[in-house]
């Protein structure tokens, strides 16, 4: 690595889409991951919503040879804990408490996405160097960690190798197991819960609800603009201040719009709520949703059991729908192990995390396999009544 030159730029427009993508895809997939690609990260740094005034200061760490990117970390110096998904605030409460400032604090992470992908992008063997600058950077501006979030197990690995300390936790992912339809799905599920989801599904449909699958072309602006609204109403509630503008959903659309469904639930000429999704490498990605009418069971039918039957449809082979929620268990969406890495400067906090994470671990493998246990689907083929 003596032949690397690295720095930060402050924005993915920096850096540009074609040095972007080459880290990003480096094979050249037609259907790449979409939150790692440079027009996700443009347009929510672009739209405003990633921003130095939201809390967001871009600060890429890219690595150059012979004045070329060859790989890069996304990365962003923050002053709050917002939009990240792995909870770390009971740390800046400890560091606080004694007389230190937890933030800024920098942040390895997709924006607003609590999506598992590459966030150590381009040349496998820099790597290392990507890790160990990223200490590095930690101490020079003076930032109190340094947090990688929902990265592959690979990269999670070598961070720990690199001293990093290592978290997991859970989310739930559906995956195809080859179904010819939704039928065939519910086919595999218990008496009970298969009952559950017709009911659950029928008492939609009794509402006169209708869904379009909407992708590429098919999106309008008009699409966006009810959309926003959707979640904007269900962002507000559920946590005070949406994160991203309006704008962002304009770009997202105008760039990567063959890789979202939107999904809308609509009522006579009425749309009433819409689910965002995008999908790349096999796998739909719930993402953000939003209703301005409350039906029972419209949430579950409008973001899992759609994105089940677009996936079956589609032949990709999981769907990934979102950050917490163990009701995703009883419809088909199984526990998965998600991982984070982080480094802290201070060596006193950084041993109690390390401590406590070592029992953290613990549980949540513990937690998977009693999820896995109470999984819906059939225990036995030959179960009684089938």
């Amino acid at each position: 690595m003596t032949e690397a030159r690295a720095r930060l730029v402050t924005s993915a427009r920096e850096i540009g889409d074609r040095a972007w993508n080459a880290c990003a895809n480096p094979d050249g997939a037609d259907s790449p991951h979409p939150f790692t690609r440079y027009e996700f990260f443009a347009a929510l740094e672009e739209s405003g919503s990633a921003v130095a005034e939201t809390g967001w200061q871009p600060c890429h760490l890219v690595l150059e040879q012979k004045g070329a990117i060859q790989s890069l970390m996304p990365l962003y110096l923050k002053n709050h804990s917002q939009g990240e998904y792995v909870f770390d605030q009971a740390w800046a409460d400890a560091l606080e408490r004694a007389g230190r400032d937890y933030y800024p604090k920098l942040q390895c992470a997709v924006p607003f996405t609590p999506v598992t992908g590459g966030r150590l992008l381009g040349r496998r063997d820099h790597i290392p160097a990507l890790l160990q600058t990223g200490k590095t950077i930690v101490k020079q501006l003076k930032a109190s960690s340094l947090h990688i979030t929902f990265p592959l197990k690979e990269e999670w690995q070598m961070a720990g190798e690199a001293g990093y300390l290592l978290r997991t936790d859970r989310q739930f992912h559906w995956k195809n197991e080859g179904y010819r339809d939704f039928q065939d799905f519910l086919a595999r599920l218990s008496s009970a819960r298969r009952k559950t989801l017709k009911k659950e599904r029928a008492l939609v449909q009794q509402t006169g609800v209708e869904f379009e699958h909407l992708t590429g072309s098919a999106i309008t602006e008009a699409h966006w603009d009810r959309f926003f609204e959707f979640y904007t109403d269900t962002g507000s509630r559920k946590w005070g201040h949406p994160y991203l503008t309006r704008d962002f959903f304009s770009r997202l659309g105008n760039t990567m719009a063959y890789q979202i469904l939107l999904v809308m639930a609509k009522r006579g000429s009425q749309h009433i709520a819409g689910a965002l999704n995008l999908f790349g490498g096999g796998i739909l990605f719930g993402r953000n949703w939003g209703s301005i009418e409350y039906l029972p069971f419209l949430h579950f039918e409008t973001c899992y059991y759609q994105a089940i039957e677009f996936a079956i449809a589609r032949g990709l082979n999981k769907v990934e729908a979102g950050a917490q929620g163990t009701h995703k268990l009883l419809r088909g969406y199984m526990p998965e192990e998600t991982w984070s890495a982080h480094y802290i400067a201070h060596p006193g906090l950084a041993r109690a995390v390390d401590d406590y994470l070592a029992h953290e671990r613990e549980a949540v493998a513990e937690n998977i396999d009693e999820l896995t246990a109470q999984g819906p689907f059939k225990k036995d083929k030959f179960e009684k009544g089938e």
